[in-house]
């Protein structure tokens, strides 16, 4: 999983699926969401690229995506936003989700 934060958000999202998380240290359900998305990280199983952008270091773009509420995740596809998705989710919807929109938008 990459950490994404203002100086280098436009690089890292900028080549094929992006699913970055907004999230923060003290948010609970950001915490959980994180350790499901290292799980589904470790297992590799799309090939989506996983991020996390803590918004409390990086303001600039969790304003520019107008990230309201955390957990958040937006998917992108070679730098551009396709779906914002906000709160928790269990791993297996998540997986379902990736692979779903992995396959969709390949």
């Amino acid at each position: 999983m990459i950490k994404v934060t203002d100086q280098n958000f436009k690089a890292s999202v900028n080549e094929g699926l992006v699913l970055v998380d907004f999230w923060a240290e003290w948010c609970a359900p950001c915490q959980m969401l994180g350790a499901v998305l290292q799980e589904l990280d470790t297992e590799k199983t799309t090939a989506i690229q996983l991020a996390k952008l803590n918004i409390e270091e990086n303001p600039q773009m969790t304003h520019y995506f107008n990230v309201m509420s955390i957990p958040t995740m937006i998917l992108f596809k070679d730098g551009k936003p396709v779906e914002k998705i906000a709160g928790y989710h269990p791993k297996e919807v998540l997986s379902e989700y990736l692979k779903n929109k992995a396959a969709q938008l390949a």
